[in-house]
């Protein structure tokens, strides 16, 4: 199936409300900066999210759990991603 360009990125307000919270107060931030950032964010979701796919084809599971999230961040080289990651789902469960 076709997915819509819009469809694939992740909300602009979104990617705006993280920015503003990892800033100080008084820094602005441009239409096109949140714009590339929310551009490399989805990304980045998406190639995580497609190597735990993938993971998930080969295992014959239908769904995709944080498990797989960490194996994929620690396949494609991500370690200090999944190690916080690793914390928040064990906190989160």
């Amino acid at each position: 199936y076709e997915i819509r360009e819009q469809d694939r990125w992740l909300p602009i307000a979104n990617v705006d409300r993280v920015m503003r919270h990892s800033l100080p107060k008084n820094v602005k931030i441009s239409k096109e900066a949140k714009e590339c950032m929310q551009e490399c964010v989805s990304e980045f979701i998406s190639f995580i999210t497609s190597q735990a796919a993938e993971k998930c084809l080969i295992e014959k599971r239908k769904t995709l759990n944080g498990e797989d999230i960490l194996y994929s961040l620690y396949s494609l080289g991500f370690e200090n991603y999944a190690e916080v990651l690793r914390i928040y789902l064990a906190k989160y469960r």
